[in-house]
């Protein structure tokens, strides 16, 4: 089989990360997600929480390390973009994989062998998603969607390269854009 990376950006909520994990099943391909911030944890050497929380978009998280001239603090959401980069085209160059958001499809512009679906959906469904996934209140689930995806539109995209990037709609390399509403079969 051919090498060939799927990149899926989405709506929180939207239910991406489950296609993704479908289509990486069905292809016998490896997903990344949220183990991309577990390599990035690895490779830094930073607590988890830190790697987090600029991992979300929050500016300027600062975090201590010792030098000769003692305790020294930098920024980590820097590093952390920096170092997310690394970790996707390492992982693309490695094998076929499918990877879920953090601009993947915006950092793998220059390859001729992705795939990039972004999923929408209904805010509706977005919310019932987010409040069977998490166990909380429509008004929170509402709050949670309204948050995530506010940090969507604002959160790396600003930082790459220092423009004010689109991941949703950057369709080098012949994108696809899926709207989507997902249903179970249960439903």
């Amino acid at each position: 089989m051919k090498h060939f990376i799927v990149n899926i950006g989405c709506e929180y909520g939207s239910g991406g990360p489950d296609i993704g994990k479908m289509v990486a099943e069905s292809l016998g391909i490896p997903f990344y997600d949220r183990d991309l911030v577990d390599q990035v944890v690895e490779k830094l050497g930073v607590d988890r929480d830190l790697v987090e929380k600029a991992d979300s978009g929050e500016e300027n998280v600062k975090y201590e390390f010792d030098t000769t001239f003692g305790p020294r603090y930098a920024n980590l959401t820097n590093r952390v973009i920096y170092t997310q980069f690394e970790v996707i085209h390492k992982l693309a160059a490695k094998s076929s994989c499918v990877i879920i958001g953090r601009c993947s499809n915006y950092i793998l512009k220059d390859r001729d062998d992705c795939l990039n679906i972004f999923v929408y959906a209904p805010e509706e469904y977005k919310v019932k998603h987010i409040m069977e996934q998490k166990g909380v209140s429509q008004k929170e689930a509402q709050k949670l969607v309204k948050y995530n995806d506010g940090m969507l539109k604002s959160r790396v995209y600003v930082w790459i390269e220092g423009q004010d990037v689109d991941c949703e709609n950057n369709a080098s390399g012949g994108s696809i854009v899926y709207n989507l509403q997902v249903t179970t079969e249960n439903e």
